[in-house]
């Protein structure tokens, strides 16, 4: 068990937002981080959504407005955005898997790293291996763009937060710090119950931890309704927290959730068991950051 967590909160997501406490807008994206970061959450993970679709999206433009919106605020929170859209990847059908359908989105190392090139947050995601998603499709990640990725991601200053799906992922882990690719220490994301990848049972996230590279400073969350748990669960294993409404959408059976009520929620939890809670600025020295602030 660790005795002090850092908590993230993951605030909207890429998936379909079906439901009315989801962000979607710029504006509504980062009004929910800053009060996730008001209740306690010292790093914020980001993505953005079409306003029109609801749909996610990699517009560096719409990366730009709530960027922009979450610095020009009075909260100090570490900002971590997603580098994981451009991956998606849907196949014909069984008989016919080609060509893709036209939902395919796939796009180059640097092209879905053009937000980030622009508006240096402290963290971007790296996802760190591809997955079957539900029906035909994939979510695609090679070895040589997960590579060429975590170089450019380095020459820029921004520290990777290595998302880890299933066991298989961190031995592409393994290699990128082995091939010097990941500054120290590396920052890794067990991502857990998420279907086709990793299950959350506790033997699985047992068995994730123990293969981490040495000296790594991780977090481990699950989705729906196991989300709340693992807050606990978490510090147990090691691992510092997240939470938020790209994972959960409810506080409890039936109640929709805020970010900030899921944070609180968090620590609530935390505090009860004797963990404290760090300051963005302890997280950014335990990190060695190079990124904005």
């Amino acid at each position: 068990m660790i005795s002090e967590v850092f908590v993230t909160c993951a605030v909207t997501g890429g998936g379909a937002a079906k439901r009315p406490n989801v962000p979607v807008t710029p504006e509504e994206i980062a009004e929910s981080a800053i009060e996730a970061a008001r209740a306690g959450a010292a790093v914020v993970h980001l993505h953005v959504r079409d306003p029109e679709t609801r749909r996610g999206s990699r517009d560096p433009a719409l990366y730009r407005e709530v960027v922009r919106r979450i610095r020009q605020s009075n909260v100090d929170v570490l900002l971590n955005l997603t580098a994981g859209m451009g991956s998606s990847l849907v196949l014909g059908g069984g008989a016919s898997p080609l060509p893709p359908a036209p939902e395919t989105d796939i796009a180059g190392a640097l092209e879905r790293l053009v937000h980030v090139e622009e508006l240096r947050p402290e963290i971007c995601s790296l996802d760190c291996g591809s997955m079957n998603l539900s029906g035909e499709s994939v979510m695609v990640h090679t070895s040589g763009m997960v590579r060429a990725m975590a170089a450019r991601v380095q020459e820029l200053g921004v520290r990777p937060e290595l998302e880890v799906f299933d066991t298989g992922h961190l031995g592409l882990v393994h290699e990128l710090i082995k091939e010097g690719l990941i500054d120290d220490p590396p920052l890794i994301q067990l991502c857990m119950g998420i279907p086709n990848g990793a299950p959350d049972d506790l033997s699985t996230l047992m068995a994730l931890v123990h293969r981490l590279p040495p000296g790594a400073i991780y977090s481990a969350f699950s989705i729906g309704s196991m989300q709340i748990p693992y807050a606990a669960l978490a510090p147990l294993a090691g691992a510092n927290v997240r939470v938020g409404l790209e994972d959960n959408l409810y506080l409890s059976r039936g109640r929709l959730a805020s970010n900030a009520e899921l944070v609180q929620r968090a620590i609530e939890i935390l505090e009860r068991i004797g963990v404290r809670v760090m300051r963005p600025d302890e997280v950014r020295e335990k990190l060695k950051l190079k990124g904005q602030s």
